[in-house]
């Protein structure tokens, strides 16, 4: 944690996502019973290295003014949904550790560890989601900004990020499906009431379909559609106190001609995810294009967190 005693940020916070070989900004502040505003969201090509493209944000964008959070890369930490521990909350995180040390790939002594629970109704067993990463990669993260003289207050994940722009667009007491198709990331959530009920990762991108032609472009879509049903059915039966109204999509390529080939194959109806409907960005007029909303999706949802 950044020390902040005597410091006045600006409101809201300012995520700095880096996404392959670009790093994107998005600002957005979330006032009491008003729509977020979104007031900045830049992308910008790393050239020479991350540190290098750091440093050069911190003096052309004033970070040091700014509540700061990142994402961890896919490859950063585990995700894993599992029984909830019955024990004290102040045994939760040991227990978990304990669970988790033959789910991962890395030893979790010193692991970072953090626990959303899922709620449920009528009995059954208490799930989380448990997220885990090694202490190294948490350290080295802390250590650049620390280095830069960025303040970061929070270290988030990308699923976590989609679920905060998800629950924007909920309806009252019905579940939501909000398929992100960005740049090397395919991410489907389900949300209700505001929390995350599922997360899982769809091996097919946006960069995907930019490069299929036509006939292979339309594959692929056929059987997104059809992993996608698949994962409602399934989700259907084991929620099935969870009415889920419609499914949303926010993909970088063509997002209109995707939810038309998703509309086809599809019972839930299905729609185009528009930032417009739930926020304002009237100082980011290039945020009514879709498919630059769904580029900087991800950064929008690191900084759609609520006040420290």
């Amino acid at each position: 944690m950044w020390p902040n005693i005597g410091v006045k940020f600006e409101a809201g916070w300012m995520s700095v996502v880096r996404h392959g070989e670009r790093i994107d900004l998005a600002h957005v502040i979330r006032a009491a019973g008003k729509r977020p505003e979104i007031r900045v969201c830049e992308s910008f090509r790393i050239e020479t290295g991350e540190s290098d493209a750091l440093s050069r944000l911190v003096l052309s964008r004033g970070l040091k003014r700014y509540r700061c959070a990142l994402l961890l890369g896919e490859h950063d930490y585990r995700m894993v949904q599992v029984d909830a521990p019955a024990v004290p909350e102040e045994e939760r995180l040991q227990a978990l550790r304990w669970r988790l040390k033959d789910m991962v790939d890395f030893p979790v002594d010193g692991a970072a560890i953090s626990v959303a629970d899922i709620p449920t109704e009528g009995g059954r067993q208490a799930s989380v989601f448990a997220v885990v990463a090694p202490a190294t990669v948490i350290g080295e993260r802390m250590a650049l900004f620390h280095e830069k003289k960025i303040p970061l207050e929070a270290i988030d994940i990308p699923e976590m990020a989609v679920r905060n722009v998800a629950v924007l667009f909920e309806e009252e007491n019905r579940g939501l499906a909000f398929l992100a198709l960005t740049q090397g990331d395919g991410l489907l959530s389900i949300t209700y009431r505001g929390e995350l009920y599922l997360s899982r990762r769809i091996e097919i991108d946006s960069d995907a379909l930019a490069q299929a032609d036509e006939d292979r472009r339309r594959q692929i879509l056929e059987r997104l559609a059809l992993e996608l049903q698949r994962t409602l059915d399934n989700f259907d039966r084991q929620y099935g106190f969870i009415s889920v109204s419609r499914l949303l999509v926010a993909s970088e390529f063509d997002c209109a001609g995707t939810v038309a080939a998703l509309v086809e194959n599809l019972y839930l109806p299905v729609q185009a995810a528009d930032l417009a409907t739930v926020a304002d960005f009237a100082g980011v007029p290039e945020l009514r294009s879709a498919e630059r909303q769904a580029h900087c999706l991800l950064a929008i949802g690191a900084a759609l967190r609520s006040a420290p």
